[in-house]
């Protein structure tokens, strides 16, 4: 442990009192090692597919809708959490780095602000706060569950149904 972190313990002990029992996350936010992806074998074919999706949502955003589709989608709101947590969460399985993952929450939060002034400009759709902030909720949400189990899933699915290539 270097010795910033045990300085950064050793204060948060004395802010939460003596004999108080801490866990601590350490966040790395060093640029090194930024965009690899090591634990994944098919590296291309998941950014492809996260790619694909957020063009995917980009277009979506942006056509028009007909009435008769309106009556079996679900909660407009929901609709932008659901997707925008997918498509965060897709990404942050694929770039494990904290900085990285930081950079996507930014980059996508952008995005969804973006669109919703490129839906003002469009004549079948409207500008509306509440999408951003609906947005941003799916990326937060993505991100925290990013540090959880559900954050492997494509690494998992990798090891459950392709074997590792041998080392050389």
């Amino acid at each position: 442990m270097t010795d910033t972190k045990k300085t950064a313990r050793r204060r948060l002990r004395t802010f939460m009192g003596p004999g108080s029992h801490i866990t601590t996350m350490a966040f790395d936010f060093h640029p090194k090692g930024l965009l690899r992806i090591p634990h994944l074998r098919f590296k291309r074919l998941w950014v492809y597919i996260g790619l694909s999706m957020l063009l995917g949502i980009l277009a979506l955003s942006l056509i028009s809708v007909p009435p008769v589709m309106v009556k079996f989608l679900w909660s407009d709101k929901v609709m932008h959490v659901v997707a925008y947590a997918g498509l965060m969460g897709w990404f942050a399985q694929i770039y494990r780095h904290d900085l990285a993952r930081l950079l996507l929450v930014v980059g996508f939060v952008a995005f969804g602000v973006f669109i919703e002034y490129l839906q003002g400009m469009t004549p079948s759709r409207h500008f509306d706060v509440y999408d951003m902030v609906a947005n941003s909720c799916g990326i937060i949400l993505a991100w925290a569950l990013s540090y959880t189990i559900l954050g492997t899933i494509l690494e998992r699915f990798e090891s459950l149904f392709f074997r590792k290539r041998a080392s050389v």
